[in-house]
């Protein structure tokens, strides 16, 4: 069983914040880190693929400056492998951008089965873990709690 988990590297929110005055977009120039709720999407994965008896969990992740902090930590939880996209092109994309963008890094993997968060810390829309669904053409399931 292949499992990609959605990742995202956010700045750490227990440090101020700050816009770039010249984009009003957050900067992120410091070190990222893995947002907390992907975390437990990272778990779950890891506890699937034991109970498949084997299988893989890879990550997809989109971040600037091509920073890998946050992809280390859920690596050491252990992922075999990270895909990261970064790309100055990027930055300030929409909700919809980042869910092609990722659905395109997804569909280049081939997973047997795809989790994310609901919503980053940084973020809140809600949209991209339905988006890339939509954009991959698969089915998606939300808010499950337990296995049946």
């Amino acid at each position: 069983m292949k499992v990609v988990v959605c990742v995202k590297q956010i700045p750490d929110p227990a440090l101020p914040g700050e816009l770039d005055p010249s984009t009003n977009y957050l900067k992120r120039d410091d070190k990222l880190i893995l947002d907390e709720s992907d975390s437990y999407g990272v778990e779950m994965a890891l506890q699937l693929v034991e109970a498949a008896g084997g299988g893989e969990v890879s990550l997809v992740s989109m971040a600037a400056n091509g920073e890998v902090s946050g992809l280390r930590t859920a690596l050491a939880m252990g992922a075999e492998d990270a895909i990261l996209v970064s790309d100055d092109a990027l930055a300030g994309s929409d909700a919809l951008g980042t869910a092609r963008v990722l659905g395109a890094a997804i569909s280049r993997m081939s997973p047997d089965l795809v989790l994310a968060g609901v919503e980053s810390s940084d973020g809140y829309t809600g949209t991209v873990p339905e988006m890339i669904a939509g954009v991959l053409e698969i089915p998606s399931i939300t808010f499950a709690k337990e296995r049946l």
